[in-house]
């Protein structure tokens, strides 16, 4: 599952109006944490189901950008990459906004 994780922030950190992935949890705790490369795996959660795997990406995301665009984008690269890497059919990739910034 970590090769999953890996390969799903990549896609999704390449995005327009992604700022980072951010860990799952309590909202007041992992909205000041943007996670680094290396932690990927903390922000996106993967999971076998019984239609195929299933994908859960947290992120943060730029203000003033379009929501509603960030997300499609993230949902259909994250799935493209994933089965292309992988060869499986991935049945969701779920991506929740966790925290909104400023972009630098």
């Amino acid at each position: 599952m970590e090769a999953i994780a890996s390969i799903a922030g990549s896609a999704a950190i390449e995005c327009y109006g992604v700022i980072g992935l951010v860990p799952r949890g309590s909202l007041a705790d992992t909205a000041r944490e943007i996670l680094r490369l290396e932690e990927y795996v903390k922000g996106v959660y993967a999971r076998k189901g019984k239609k195929g795997y299933e994908v859960d990406v947290y992120l943060c995301c730029a203000y003033g950008v379009k929501l509603s665009e960030i997300l499609a984008e993230v949902q259909k690269k994250v799935k493209y990459e994933l089965e292309k890497n992988f060869s499986v059919h991935f049945a969701s990739v779920n991506v929740f906004v966790v925290d909104i910034k400023e972009a630098n």
